[in-house]
Order: C-alpha cells, then sequence, then structure tokens
C-alpha cells in the first residue's frame, strides 16, 4: 500500500439521516481540525455554540458521535467556588447513605437499594471506602 492510498478518507456525501452532513467512517476521520464533544473536552474546549460539521459512524453505524471544528471551538469556562459548591452539594447528595449517613467516595445506588451496602445487606464497609462525617460547624455540602 503506497501513500497515496493512505490519505484516503471514506466519506459518504449522502448522508442517510438529512444529506446535509459528510459522514466518516469508524477510525477514518483523520481530519486534525475535526474532535468529538470528548476530544474537545480533553483539549480544554468546547463546542461554543456551533453546530456539527461531520458525524462519524462507531463501529458498524449503529453508533455515530458528531464532529466540530476545533478552530471555532472555544476555551472551556473555568470552575470557580460556586460552581464547585453545588457540584459538591449535587454529588454529596448522591454519595451519602439516607441511613447511616456515611459518606461514600462512590456514587450509592439509591434508586436499586436505597441505602449503602452495609445498610442494606450488612456487608462491612472498608474505612477507606468512604469519607469521615465532616465537623459539626462544617457547612459545604451540607
Amino acid at each position: 500500500m503506497d501513500d497515496q492510498d493512505q490519505e484516503l478518507v471514506d466519506v459518504d456525501p449522502y448522508d442517510p439521516g438529512d444529506g446535509s452532513l459528510p459522514v466518516y467512517r469508524w477510525k477514518q476521520a483523520g481530519h486534525e481540525n475535526l474532535a468529538t464533544r470528548r476530544q474537545l473536552r480533553e483539549m480544554g474546549l468546547r463546542r461554543g455554540g456551533q453546530e456539527p460539521v461531520a458525524r462519524i459512524e462507531c463501529r458498524g453505524g449503529k453508533r455515530f458521535a458528531w464532529l466540530y471544528r476545533v478552530d471555532l471551538a472555544k476555551p472551556k469556562f473555568a470552575m470557580t467556588l460556586a460552581k464547585e459548591a453545588a457540584l459538591d452539594k449535587a454529588m454529596a447528595k448522591r454519595q451519602t447513605c439516607g441511613i447511616c449517613g456515611r459518606r461514600y467516595f462512590h456514587c450509592i445506588p439509591l434508586k436499586t437499594l436505597g441505602s449503602c451496602l452495609e445498610c442494606f445487606d450488612g456487608t462491612p464497609a472498608d474505612p477507606s471506602s468512604y469519607i469521615a462525617p465532616p465537623a459539626p460547624d462544617h457547612q459545604l455540602a451540607a
């Protein structure tokens, strides 16, 4: 296989959706100026309101991801103390057992079990798997 064959990109101009976007096959997008939302996030960028310019089909065409132009992407918003406090409060709700009050480092299956495993079936919790309860005067994630 020569260099010319390796540079070819399999593009389907007849998008099975509405036909307005090119479709790249799995691992053949090869364009340095296109990235998925996840790839943009890894670069410290966000899509910045732009519409997708292409689509990449993942393994058999059942799943796909939108591609965005990197040169039009904007920097991610900085995390502020207020945002961090709000995120910690939301995570505390998902990580705290309603029965024993322990806050774990992982989310508790509240919909299926309703509590941590120790409260549900008596399985002992590893002390390294939960966070020590805060002092009474501590207000973060309360």
